[in-house]
């Protein structure tokens, strides 16, 4: 008989969460190389891990995320954790019968060893000097933690966007560590338009005058560039279809035709830029989304040296009006894993909010991937 708890009756809210930390004194080697003489990951879980530790669920967060997937750590916090749709009890990520974990990334800027991290052989902060990072050094960090928490295998990788390219390199690297992955709007590879994409956002920061090649001081950063870039880079995130529902031509109430921010979408964009530079730090941007550009597993794929016939199941989800990462890309990741007799489905979510679909609510979405995980 199993000592998993019984399925929550229906979703509920989290209590107050919390964040932890890992630390670790010994040198970090980097793919591209070098290293970083100590490593501290940022981290949360949430749930109980059963003592044979074989329900925990790993969920690497997209770019601009974090460790915080779910909960408040205050009642009175105006938002709850980036996931928190899908990550709680009785949720998607059923938190009364998994225990799932967190990690803010290696290279970012909200806990974890990054570039605002002061690099104990000089006193100093990283800054610009923080090397360049591979979606690979991503995932050994994360493995470090799980380790750390006694795991040997983890029940599942559930991510969307850069979090489903972690998760396809847990399968990848990893396959006997996991026992199924979930892979929400993102591809073997990221396309050329992505990184054109990601080309341009970066160009906005590197040309800020305050960006003093990476050399500024916290609160003196390019925050002008750093939210031009976010606001290009934003747009891809969501369809043509969601402008037109959300904004239209609609104006901003007493805006003359003379104003600079004379359309809604303006007014919209210019606050997702405003909001971004609060909470993310340049340099984090700029090592996180070349790190994004890199990730590239179609050669491995192609030799059928990515998946394997005993390897984790694999549901691979895609957004129908997603055009920064199209649902034939989801399409290939399983057409890849079946090729080798690899147990792998394909489910397609029909809407309109382009690429931060995955960051929605969806009843038919969560009651799939509440099923594959079993």
């Amino acid at each position: 008989m199993s000592d998993r708890p019984a399925q929550s009756a229906a979703p509920r809210e989290l209590g107050p969460t919390s964040f932890q930390d890992f630390v670790s004194t010994e040198p970090f080697p980097l793919e591209l190389g070098g290293e970083l003489p100590g490593l501290t990951l940022r981290y949360e879980t949430y749930g109980t891990l059963l003592p044979d530790k074989s329900n925990a669920i790993l969920v690497p967060h997209a770019l601009s995320g974090d460790h915080h997937l779910a909960g408040r750590y205050q009642p009175d916090d105006p938002k709850a954790g980036w996931w928190d749709h899908f990550v709680g009890p009785g949720k998607a990520i059923d938190t009364d019968r998994f225990f799932v974990i967190g990690v803010n990334c290696i290279g970012g800027c909200r806990g974890s060893t990054g570039p605002l991290s002061i690099d104990p052989r000089t006193g100093q902060r990283f800054g610009g000097y923080f090397p360049e990072i591979t979606l690979g050094d991503i995932v050994r960090g994360q493995r470090m933690v799980v380790r750390h928490l006694g795991i040997t295998k983890l029940h599942a990788v559930v991510g969307g966007s850069m979090g489903g390219m972690q998760a396809l390199l847990w399968s990848g690297d990893y396959p006997d560590e996991v026992g199924r992955i979930a892979v929400l709007a993102a591809g073997l590879s990221q396309s050329p338009m992505a990184i054109a994409l990601n080309a341009a956002s970066r160009a906005c920061v590197e040309t800020d005058p305050n960006f003093r090649g990476g050399h500024y001081v916290p609160g003196e950063g390019p925050d002008t560039g750093l939210a031009v870039g976010r606001m290009i880079s934003h747009i891809s995130y969501l369809s043509s279809a969601a402008f037109d529902q959300k904004f239209g031509r609609t104006r901003v109430p007493g805006a003359q035709p003379k104003d600079p921010v004379f359309w809604q979408v303006e007014s919209y964009l210019q606050h997702q830029g405003q909001a971004f530079v609060k909470r993310f730090d340049a340099n984090s941007w700029l090592r996180i989304t070349r790190a994004v550009d890199r990730f590239d597993l179609t050669a491995r794929a192609a030799a059928g040296r990515l998946f394997r016939k005993d390897g984790p199941e694999i549901l691979a989800v895609g957004f129908s009006s997603d055009w920064l990462y199209p649902t034939s890309e989801l399409r290939m990741v399983v057409a890849a894993a079946t090729a080798v007799g690899g147990n792998a489905a394909y489910l397609e979510v029909v809407t309109d909010a382009g690429h931060d679909g995955f960051l929605l609510p969806d009843t038919g979405l969560s009651v799939r991937l509440h099923a594959f995980l079993g």
